[in-house]
């Protein structure tokens, strides 16, 4: 497996969000002792992972659990399962989620998890054995008030199992010490599909702002169409808008005259993939970040947009599902072509506010209806849109995930030295 950490436009995943980070702090007027503070992260475990294989041989790997900012409340973040989720990799997203949390004003922190494996190379058992192991690596960080850990890339309600199992059997049964579960455990109506409900939120706020027009005039492109990219498309289709594009990891399709989405979902689910839809055309993924559309969604994995093609994107809009999509320097790209970047921060903060609703609905002994979560949901969501949208409004030239960032930084800060941490 290839340890090296990977560079970007010239940036390491975490020099990358520090860059926004810093922009924000120049934005702010911070002290150097805010700055260091918060450039850097409270706590990082790493943990060496050995399980057995089914045939009998060992698997060993890396896990990680990072621990950004815990100003404002319990770290919260989710776990991802991938070979890059090396400790830059966690690092950034850890800082990610101090400021998407911040942001959408869940009173959390930020933290990540990573384990460095391929999971597409393991059994279900092979998972289940390495999960559990993961849990009693980082267990003694973890807590209900302490550290909540939920699903990423690769990982899903079924981790989340295993993890509060694991949990449990040393700590006593604790349903909030994981979100993203499924109902029969504890687990949020609306959880699943939040990530990608979110998008489409602001997405709509985008739009409306741009004056595009009615949903079934705006064509959209997806890249990816796992669970954030999948959702995103059914949701917005269900708006009307115009999917024209989908794409997974072995490709994607292109349907110029819009895709029907409940038919591509029966195809994936045939075929496990969507490329070979009926009636559409092969595309890459490469390719189809520069279609010719209105709205693009990269809701795959991070930094795809580049030096190498920002400046071959044609979307007027686009609208961040995946963590990190686009590089300091392809962002300045960006906004200098006019093109409005929702950034991720708050283009895919659904998930996190709804993992907030599922651990407040743990530790009231209730739960909520769909209907409730989702009322709830939209009007955090519409708020921090508006409220980003206030602020560059206020401060003549700045982005929107400039924008986000100054606020949420402004949040934290303020939260941390109240507690005297700086």
């Amino acid at each position: 497996m290839n340890l090296d950490t990977t560079v970007r436009d010239g940036m390491t995943p975490f020099e990358a969000v520090n860059h926004f980070f810093a922009r924000a702090a120049e934005i702010n007027q911070l002290g150097d002792a805010a700055i260091e503070v918060l450039a850097g992260t409270y706590r990082e475990l790493r943990v060496q992972l050995a399980v057995r294989r089914d045939d009998g041989s060992r698997l060993i790997c890396n896990g990680y659990r990072v621990q950004h900012n815990g100003a404002r409340g319990p770290y919260k973040g989710g776990i991802r399962f991938h070979p890059e989720a090396d400790i830059e990799e966690v690092r950034a997203l850890a800082s990610l989620m101090t400021w998407k949390t911040a942001l959408v004003d869940v009173p959390f922190g930020g933290a990540k998890g990573g384990v460095q494996v391929d999971p597409s190379r393991l059994s279900e058992p092979e998972l289940e054995r390495l999960t559990r192991r993961y849990t009693d690596q980082i267990g003694s960080v973890l807590g209900p008030q302490r550290d909540i850990p939920a699903p990423d890339m690769n990982t899903n309600a079924q981790t989340m199992s295993w993890i509060l199992d694991q949990y449990g059997r040393k700590y006593g049964h604790t349903p909030q010490i994981v979100t993203g579960k499924p109902i029969a455990l504890g687990g949020s109506y609306g959880r699943t599909e939040a990530t990608g409900r979110g998008v489409v939120m602001t997405m709509d706020e985008a739009v409306s702002d741009a004056g595009l027009g009615d949903p079934s005039e705006v064509s959209v492109a997806v890249q990816g169409f796992g669970n954030v990219g999948s959702w995103a498309a059914r949701i917005a289709a269900e708006e009307g808008y115009r999917i024209v594009a989908v794409s997974d990891i072995e490709g994607g399709i292109h349907v110029p005259g819009g895709i029907n989405i409940d038919q591509l979902v029966a195809h994936v689910a045939d075929t496990g993939t969507v490329t070979g839809f009926p009636g559409s055309d092969a595309v890459s993924n490469e390719s189809l970040l520069e279609l010719d559309v209105d709205v693009l969604i990269p809701a795959a994995i991070g930094e795809v947009i580049t030096t190498e093609n920002a400046d071959r994107i044609q979307a007027r809009i686009v609208v961040e599902g995946a963590n990190h999509p686009t590089t300091p320097v392809a962002d300045r790209i960006l906004g200098d072509r006019g093109i409005t970047v929702v950034p991720d921060i708050l283009a895919n903060a659904g998930g996190v506010t709804v993992s907030y609703y599922e651990w407040v609905q743990n530790n009231q002994e209730m739960r909520w209806s769909l209907e409730d979560v989702n009322r709830r949901l939209e009007a955090k969501l519409r708020r921090a849109y508006q409220q980003c949208r206030e602020f560059q409004s206020g401060h003549e030239g700045l982005s929107l995930r400039e924008a986000g960032f100054s606020l949420a930084v402004a949040r934290v800060v303020e939260a941390a030295e109240l507690r005297g941490y700086i």
